[in-house]
């Protein structure tokens, strides 16, 4: 017997941002396997007596590790069950969607993919400014800021990073991004590029701080605080709402 298994993207955090078709198979799914970041009000879509069980990996913090749960994605889908995966923002980014993907295809369970908006885009969203400048930012890149060890990635293209026409954000990078951006100065980004730290998106803990590199360099020196958040910078537009410091 073979069940089938939805991968939900669910959005930064805000239950208003989830899609229908995420509303519809949270509704229908005889277990939930949710990240950290999709817990909370999201879950009250669930259907009840559905399963819920929290799988989610936070920096910093114990976590189960990647094979412990796909196998059990595998094993709920193999009792014949409806399985919803939920992970938070859209699963395809730095979602460890792969590792999962491969397992259940290695045990011959169907599956889907149901995209949710991205924590990057709600991002900007929440700060009122777009990702793209005509003229000024035709290029966005997304770079993941640590590795699976929690170190700050070594094989990153710091040339691509560097480029101060382009507007890039950083996921999972407030432990690293001093780091990065010595390397990204010595490779000749600007101190005063703009840059936003958006943290804790679209919940009511919501923070957004507009800097520069070197600013939000100096604030993340100490101790940069268990919030997820996300690290932009770029052409940023200089208009947007809701900062710390407007």
């Amino acid at each position: 017997m073979s069940g089938f298994v939805s991968f939900v993207g669910s959005g930064p955090g805000d239950p208003e941002l989830l899609t229908l078709k995420a509303v519809d198979r949270l509704q229908k799914a005889d277990a939930v396997l949710f990240d950290d970041l999709s817990s909370g009000p999201i879950l009250s879509h669930a259907r009840a007596g559905a399963d819920l069980v929290g799988v989610g990996k936070r920096a910093g913090r114990p976590s189960p590790r990647q094979h412990h749960v796909s196998r059990l994605l595998v094993d709920y889908a193999r009792t014949g069950q409806h399985v919803v995966r939920l992970k938070s923002g859209d699963s395809g980014l730095f979602g460890r969607l792969e590792e999962e993907l491969v397992a259940l295809q290695e045990a011959g369970i169907p599956y889907e993919i149901i995209p949710g908006v991205p924590s990057a885009i709600a991002a900007a969203a929440a700060c009122g400014i777009p990702l793209t400048r005509r003229l000024t930012a035709r290029r966005v890149q997304f770079v993941t800021g640590h590795d699976a060890s929690g170190a700050l990635p070594e094989d990153i293209d710091l040339a691509a990073l560097a480029d101060a026409g382009a507007s890039t954000v950083v996921f999972m990078g407030k432990r690293t991004f001093p780091k990065l951006a010595a390397t990204l100065f010595a490779h000749g980004l600007p101190e005063q590029t703009p840059a936003i730290l958006a943290e804790a998106v679209s919940t009511p803990d919501q923070k957004l701080h507009r800097t520069t590199v070197a600013g939000l360099v100096e604030r993340l020196s100490g101790e940069p605080g268990n919030q997820p958040a996300l690290i932009l910078y770029g052409p940023l537009a200089e208009m947007g709402v809701g900062f710390e410091d407007a």
